[in-house]
């Protein structure tokens, strides 16, 4: 093996990141946009929450960590920034798309192309990221990444709520998906694609025989051999089941219990889940690296500690009667309900090899998402329902209040995994 300089200065590292962030944060954009039309998709197209729920969760979804997989091997094989691009042009049609559905069954496979688009950008782009930081800096800067997720649900909200408000449902689709396809142009023409391995200074001399990326099959097997992944994963996927119930429920759950028109409220929540949350992500990370350095149990450990402490103000915020209490209290689960972003992903990278990043990636985001997405939405829908014959239009506070205990669980798994984490990772680096 020889050793490798640093191919790229910290300036281009920089910009590969943030264009990455900006890339990350349409994806929230088209993704989560539709949280904050819940109510007047479903007021033009008679549709019940459980129908919304499954149209945000289930259908996304499914062919979202599906498609995952397939691409994310693709990833670790060929060129990334051309993957990237090409998805971000296909989630961003298909987004605009969305805007000239006439009916729930045009919406849904609109929403379908989305879901596939999408598949195509968090695993190559975590593997490119983990080839452009060393391990000691990763979580950092995945936690940058991540902020994508805040600041794509805060302009989502707050560009949904008013052209909504204004211009109907429709144009707010359009008006999010036509920008993507510029900034595919950008990200195809302007990152720079790293060498594999070089955040860790090392790659195989010239005459080498070229390295064998393993089968699908030889990643999951490895990855279900490390306790720690496993644990993550299930309580990743919990807190993203609370998470994602919330994100698509909260606008409709102020606007019938308290009221409040989309306008408004596509600016008070984006701005609750744009900037707590961003600030969460990446104050996660960074006290996981922190604390991590110290005893890397820690680097899991946060997250339990901080799932704990968000409950009361969840369980507070959807029973208070005044709507600036709810808004204010809220603050709190967003900003510690996404401590487990950065250090999940890093610490999966961290894991395992070169040629299984993007398929380690794309493993974790198919159990985040099947338990998280599929789930959630699909589950806070279907229990507003079942509850609407005894609740009216309280039983969405009850759906979202229940919901709210299952992060109990997901501290469970959190700490459990910070206890396997020391010996899985001394595995790795053997």
């Amino acid at each position: 093996m020889k050793q490798v300089g640093e191919v790229f200065s910290d300036a281009t590292r920089r910009y590969v990141l943030g264009v990455l962030v900006v890339t990350y944060t349409f994806n929230f954009i088209d993704r989560q946009i539709l949280g904050i039309l819940v109510e007047p998709i479903k007021r033009d197209l008679g549709v019940s929450d459980t129908a919304m729920g499954l149209l945000t969760g289930l259908a996304f979804a499914v062919f979202y960590t599906f498609m995952g997989i397939p691409i994310a091997r693709i990833a670790d094989r060929a060129n990334r920034r051309n993957l990237i691009a090409a998805a971000l042009a296909v989630w961003s049609l298909f987004t605009a798309l969305q805007g000239f559905a006439q009916n729930f069954i045009q919406l849904l496979l609109f929403r379908i192309g989305v879901g596939v688009g999408e598949a195509g950008c968090s695993p190559p782009s975590h593997s490119m990221l983990a080839d452009y930081y060393p391990p000691e800096r990763r979580a950092t800067a995945l936690g940058i990444y991540a902020l994508g997720i805040p600041f794509g649900v805060l302009f989502g909200f707050f560009v949904g709520g008013w052209m909504e408000e204004f211009f109907g449902w429709r144009w707010a689709f359009v008006v999010v998906g036509i920008p993507g396809l510029l900034l595919a142009l950008l990200v195809r023409f302007t990152v720079k694609e790293p060498l594999r391995g070089m955040s860790e200074a090392i790659q195989p001399a010239a005459d080498a025989p070229p390295a064998v990326q393993p089968p699908v099959k030889e990643v999951i097997a490895y990855l279900l051999a490390r306790r720690s992944f496993i644990h993550m994963a299930i309580g990743g996927g919990v807190t993203a089941f609370v998470g994602y119930g919330l994100i698509t429920f909260a606008a409709a759950f102020f606007t019938r219990s308290h009221g409040m028109s989309s306008g408004e409220l596509g600016t008070y929540l984006g701005l609750i889940f744009g900037i707590p949350g961003g600030i969460g992500i990446a104050l996660g990370g960074r006290l996981a690296d922190h604390f991590g350095a110290r005893d890397p149990r820690w680097y899991l450990w946060v997250v339990a500690v901080g799932l704990l402490i968000l409950i009361p103000f969840a369980l507070a915020a959807f029973m208070v009667q005044s709507a600036v209490l709810a808004l204010l209290l809220l603050v709190i689960p967003v900003m510690l309900g996404n401590f487990y972003q950065a250090t999940t992903f890093a610490q999966t990278q961290t894991l395992v090899s070169v040629r299984m990043r993007s398929v380690a990636a794309a493993i974790l985001l198919f159990v985040l998402n099947m338990i998280g997405l599929a789930c959630g939405p699909s589950v806070v829908g279907i229990l507003s329902d079942w509850l609407a014959p005894n609740y009216g239009d309280e039983s969405l506070r009850w759906a979202l209040f229940l919901c709210t205990f299952a992060n109990f669980w997901a501290a469970f798994h959190y700490w459990r995994a910070g206890v396997h984490f020391p010996k899985d990772r001394a595995r790795a680096e053997a």
